[in-house]
């Protein structure tokens, strides 16, 4: 190795000395090295690709999973306003017909402002 400026460090006359003393290779070592090389491409690729479709498998049921949150999310919040009416209305006809036993006729025989006045008949209204 020689320093040739700026810290870079030529090591090629190394490589080549190293190489020069190397036995040589024929076509079918090779060819054997290509093989192997080509071998491990593959293998090395395929489990790429099948971690990559795991990965986006794992992204569409995310995905999935999120849309029916979201659907969730609207049909909760529906239920929980038509609850929130429903007890409104509720307290709502309570008070009306707390209000009516405490009539000032004494008798509690209406709800005040419904329109529904009983006559004390079964079965008639």
């Amino acid at each position: 190795e020689r320093e040739v400026g700026y810290g870079i460090t030529d090591s090629w006359d190394e490589i080549v000395e190293t190489l020069q003393g190397a036995p040589v290779s024929n076509d079918m070592e090779l060819g054997g090295y290509v093989r192997e090389f080509k071998t491990r491409v593959r293998q090395d690729m395929d489990e790429i690709y099948m971690r990559l479709d795991d990965e986006q498998t794992e992204r569409q049921l995310l995905a999935g999973r999120l849309n029916m949150l979201f659907r969730d999310m609207r049909a909760h919040a529906y239920t929980r306003q038509l609850m929130e009416t429903e007890a409104r209305m509720s307290r709502e006809a309570w008070v009306r017909a707390t209000d009516a036993s405490h009539s000032p006729t004494g008798t509690g025989d209406s709800f005040a402002g419904t329109g529904y006045h009983f006559t004390g008949t079964a079965g008639t209204c």
